[in-house]
């Protein structure tokens, strides 16, 4: 059973900042064979925070959810990632329903937004996200605008 952090990123430690970069290139950069811009400014930008699973003193899953200034009032939660050792344990769910309710607790009623790879619309779907925009390319990955609106 994982143990959930979130923080702001001015609270992060150096070992969780280390482990965040560290799976965010094992996954998007190797796995995926994605090269691009991980580090794009947003990670410390306003109140962005950063949900973090441990288990076993490893990063277990991840994602950002950013400051709702970056996307004109929306939340968007972004970088969601598992690690590898970790997959087919239903952890992935669990991190998107552990991201809804920070952005529910932190901002009530606030839309959510996400960026999903074209493959995972269903998953995100199941949670409640619509799809808003049409496919895209994002890094070589297609990819679909998702949006959750909330009842204020």
């Amino acid at each position: 059973m994982p143990d959930w952090i979130c923080k702001p990123h001015q609270e992060l430690t150096v070992p969780e900042i280390y482990a965040i970069l560290r799976l965010r290139t094992e996954v998007f950069v190797i796995e995926q064979q994605c090269i691009f811009q991980d580090m794009d400014g947003k990670d410390l930008t306003g109140r962005t925070s950063h949900l973090m699973a441990w288990q076993d003193g490893q990063l277990a899953a991840y994602c950002r959810i950013l400051d709702p200034s970056l996307k004109n009032g929306q939340i968007e939660i972004g970088r969601v990632i598992t690690a590898p050792w970790t997959r087919g344990q239903g952890l992935g769910h669990e991190l998107i329903r552990h991201a809804m309710a920070e952005v529910r607790q932190r901002w009530p009623g606030r839309a959510m937004y996400l960026g999903a790879q074209a493959r995972l619309r269903n998953y995100y779907g199941g949670h409640g996200f619509v799809q808003v925009t049409e496919e895209y390319i994002e890094d070589g990955i297609p990819h679909v605008g998702m949006r959750l609106d909330e009842a204020a």
